[in-house]
């Protein structure tokens, strides 16, 4: 389906603001393992964390920054937030809400 260049025409919140949030978001995700090393390091490590965490700290920054300047990962994240706009603009009703209004019980 191709889109309209208008349609994808990013105003400044989007670009800085809203894209970079889903991106960071699906990294965070796709760096699971090294948010969980991360987590666990720091719970056991109380006030002592900022020296004995430094290589999960580490090893978590570099996957997050892999993501964030990949150029391909973030055509992928605009590409969603244009499907979520679009989605928006037809329905009127955010992302948010609209999956909350998916039945709780059967």
């Amino acid at each position: 389906m191709a889109r309209d260049p208008a349609e994808q025409h990013l105003r400044h919140v989007e670009k800085d603001v809203l894209i970079p949030k889903i991106m960071r978001e699906k990294a965070r995700e796709r760096c699971s393992e090294q948010v969980q090393d991360f987590t666990k390091c720091c719970k056991d490590s109380g006030v002592l964390m900022v020296v004995k965490c430094r290589k999960e700290n580490s090893a978590l920054k570099d996957c997050l920054t892999s993501y964030y300047k990949d150029p391909a990962f973030y055509e992928e994240c605009k590409m969603e937030y244009l499907k979520e706009r679009e989605e928006f603009r037809r329905t009127g009703i955010p992302t948010k809400k609209r999956l909350q209004k998916l039945p709780t019980s059967m």
